[in-house]
């Protein structure tokens, strides 16, 4: 590539019948200040360029890290909410096991308990009965006494 120093330092042959050199000289000399500022601006798009590579780069990396990141953060979610339904499930199923359990003894203190009234109807009919005997038995013998 040429540089604004070779167009200055560009030297023509001469010839006889040649170009007017005073104007062949302000020419060069317009060329390359026009290619220098040029050359120089090319210079900075190009660090320009460079740098917002390095910035896109940057994102891009950081992008890549925040994918990671929220993909991290759902499967977290994920197992989360995976471990609150099996455990809400293991919970729910030990309830109905204790509940059954509770249901279960107050069935079977139920039905002691009306075991337990049973025996005692029998008990009372059983004492009823012994007590009406002894009644009749005591009447009869009243009725010996004053019958005698």
């Amino acid at each position: 590539m040429i540089t604004p120093v070779d167009i200055q330092n560009k030297e023509f042959p001469k010839k006889i019948s040649g170009y007017d050199r005073i104007s062949v000289d302000e020419f060069m000399l317009e060329v390359a200040e026009a290619y220098e500022k040029i050359y120089r601006e090319n210079i900075d798009l190009k660090d320009k360029l460079s740098n917002l590579n390095e910035s896109l780069r940057k994102y891009i990396a950081m992008e890549d890290a925040m994918q990671n990141t929220l993909m991290f953060a759902q499967n977290t979610a994920d197992d989360v909410k995976k471990s609150a339904t099996e455990k809400a499930e293991i919970m729910v199923k030990e309830a109905e096991l204790k509940a059954k359990e509770v249901t279960c003894n107050a069935q079977n203190k139920v039905l002691e308990q009306e075991r337990k009234l049973e025996e005692l109807k029998n008990e009372i009919n059983i004492y009823k009965t012994k007590f009406e005997s002894l009644i009749s038995a005591q009447k009869a013998l009243i009725d010996e006494m004053f019958n005698a």
